[in-house]
C-alpha cells in the first residue's frame, strides 16, 4: 500500500486531503494517507490564537492572523468550485466577509469531507529525509501530547505548511533604544492596542496596508507608513501618510529618505515572510523569495530533483483557495500515478517557460493575468470541477480599481460568484464603520444586491 504524508491541516493541506477522499469516495486506491497538523485544530493561519511568540509547547507560533481581519478581496475570487458559499451558508453572503465567516467556510467543507480522521493534530514534523536505495522518505514527528517521537516510511510527502509564519525582521539604526514597543506584524493581534498611539508601519504590501486602515479604524492617533521602494498611494483617509523609507530611530523620533521625522509610540514592521522549512532536509528543501513562480517547482507544484515531493501554495498569491484546490488535485493524480512526470530537462524547460513570462510582468493586471493562466493550466491537467475563471479574472482586475477609488469603501462592493452566478448582497453596515467582525452579526441581515450601483456586473 502507497503512503502519503501531508504536512499541514490549513487551506492547502485541507485542499490536498479533500482532494484524495474524492478519489476515494470514487473507489480508487489512494492507500495510506496521513495529515500532520502541529496546532490543536485545523485551520492554518485562519485558525487565530492569541499566542504571540512561543505557543504552548515552546514552539514558534504559527498563525499570523489578527481580530478584526476582514478578507482584503472578493470571496468570489477564492471559492471553491465544488462548495459553494450559498452551498455552506444557505443563502447569498456579502463579498467581504471577516475571519470567522471564511474559517467557517474552508472548516465547512472539510466537515463535509469528513477528512478529520486523516489528521494526526497536536503532532509537529521535525525532520523529513529521503533515501534513495528505498526510494521512500522518513518523516520523524513528535506528538505533544504525550512526548513521543514517532518515524514513519512514506512513498510521498505533500509540504502544506504555507509560508507565511516566519516573519523577516530587519532592523534599523536605533531600534535597541527605541522606547515604544517593535513588533513584527506576525505578532500583530489587535488594533485597539494601538488608539490614540501614533504608528509608524514598515512595508508597502498587504500587511501594511491592512495593518495601517484596521489600526486608524480603532482608534490609532496617526498612522506613518514608510515605504522602501514604490508609495501605495492610495488616498488614505485623514490620520494616515506616506513616506520613504526610514533611515534610523532617536528616542522617539523616526527619520526618513525625505528628510522629514515624525515622533512615533509603537513601530510595526510589515516586512514580508521567509520560505522556511528547517524540518525538511537541504536537498529537498525549498528555497525562494515570494514571487508568482518559484524556481524547482515544475507546474509550480512538484520538487523536480525528486518527483515524489511536492509543495502547495509556494506562489505570491492573489488566488488562494481555489488554487490551492486545483494544486491538490495535480498533486494527488502525480502521487496516484496519474500523470506522468516528464524528463528533468523538459521539466526544466517549463518552469523556464514561466518565470521568463513573470520576468517581464508590468503591472498589477499582467500578474492577475499570468496567476490566471497558471490555474488555468493546472485545470486542463487534473479533474477539478470547472468554474468561470475568466470572471474571477474580471473580478481581480476590478478590485484593483475599487481599492484606487477608496481604500476604505472597496468592501462595500458586491460580486457575482463563478460557481453559482449569484450576486452577493451588500453587508448591512459600510466596512470602515464595522467594530464588531463576530460570523453572527455579519451574517445578521444585509442588503439587497439589485439596490447595489456599484456591483462589478
Amino acid at each position: 500500500m502507497s503512503r502519503t504524508a501531508i504536512i499541514g491541516a490549513g487551506p492547502s493541506g485541507l485542499a490536498q486531503l479533500h482532494a484524495f477522499e474524492l478519489a476515494r469516495l470514487e473507489g480508487v486506491d489512494v492507500g495510506d494517507v496521513c495529515c500532520f497538523e502541529k496546532q490543536s485544530d485545523w485551520g492554518g493561519l485562519w485558525n487565530y490564537t492569541w499566542r504571540t511568540g512561543l505557543d504552548e509547547h515552546g514552539d514558534p507560533v504559527h498563525g499570523s492572523m489578527y481580530r478584526y481581519l476582514w478578507s482584503n478581496g472578493p470571496k468570489e475570487c477564492l471559492e471553491f468550485a465544488d462548495y459553494s458559499f450559498d452551498e455552506h451558508f444557505g443563502s447569498p453572503i456579502p463579498s467581504f466577509p471577516p475571519r470567522e465567516v471564511l474559517f467557517d467556510y474552508i472548516t465547512g467543507r472539510a466537515k463535509k469531507s469528513n477528512v478529520r480522521q486523516y489528521i494526526r493534530f497536536g503532532t509537529a514534523v521535525r525532520r523529513v529525509s529521503f533515501d534513495e536505495s528505498s526510494q521512500s522518505f522518513t518523516l520523524i514527528s513528535e506528538s505533544f501530547d504525550d512526548g513521543t517521537v514517532s518515524s514513519g516510511q512514506f512513498d510521498h510527502v505533500i509540504v502544506a505548511t504555507g509560508h507565511f509564519s516566519t516573519p523577516n525582521v530587519p532592523e534599523y539604526p536605533g531600534f535597541e533604544s527605541f522606547p515604544g514597543r517593535i513588533l513584527h506584524s506576525h505578532d500583530f493581534r489587535d488594533a485597539a492596542e494601538f488608539a490614540g498611539r501614533r504608528l509608524l508601519v514598515l512595508g508597502s504590501s498587504y500587511s501594511a496596508e491592512d495593518v495601517a486602515l484596521q489600526s486608524l479604524k480603532y482608534g490609532a492617533d496617526s498612522v506613518t507608513v514608510a515605504y522602501r521602494h514604490t508609495p501605495m498611494g492610495f488616498g488614505w483617509p485623514e490620520g494616515i501618510s506616506e513616506v520613504p523609507a526610514l533611515l534610523r530611530v532617536e528616542g522617539r523620533a523616526a527619520y526618513f529618505e525625505d528628510g522629514t521625522s515624525r515622533e512615533v509610540d509603537a513601530i510595526i514592521l510589515c516586512t514580508g515572510y521567509r520560505h522556511h522549512f528547517p524540518f525538511i532536509d537541504e536537498e529537498l528543501r525549498l528555497s525562494t523569495t515570494n514571487n508568482l513562480y518559484p524556481e524547482n517547482l515544475y507546474k509550480g507544484v512538484v520538487w523536480t530533483a525528486n518527483p515524489k515531493l511536492m509543495y502547495l501554495g509556494m506562489q505570491d498569491q492573489f488566488y488562494t483557495f481555489n488554487m490551492f484546490d486545483v494544486q491538490a488535485f495535480y498533486a494527488r493524480d502525480v502521487a496516484l500515478g496519474r500523470i506522468e512526470m516528464p524528463t528533468p530537462d523538459a521539466m526544466d524547460t517549463d518552469i523556464a517557460h514561466w518565470r521568463n513570462r513573470m520576468s517581464s510582468l508590468a503591472d498589477a493586471t499582467d500578474q492577475i493575468d499570468f496567476q490566471t493562466d497558471y490555474v488555468r493550466d493546472l485545470m486542463a491537467l487534473t479533474d477539478y470541477a470547472d468554474f468561470d475563471l475568466d470572471l474571477v479574472r474580471e473580478h481581480f482586475v476590478t478590485w484593483e480599481h475599487h481599492k484606487v477609488e477608496s481604500i476604505t469603501g472597496y468592501r462595500d462592493r458586491s460580486f457575482t460568484s463563478p460557481c453559482t452566478g449569484t450576486v452577493a448582497p451588500l453587508h448591512h453596515t459600510p466596512w470602515w464603520s464595522e467594530l464588531d467582525d463576530s460570523l453572527a452579526t455579519f451574517l445578521h441581515s444585509s442588503a439587497s444586491p439589485s439596490n447595489n450601483p456599484e456591483s462589478s456586473r
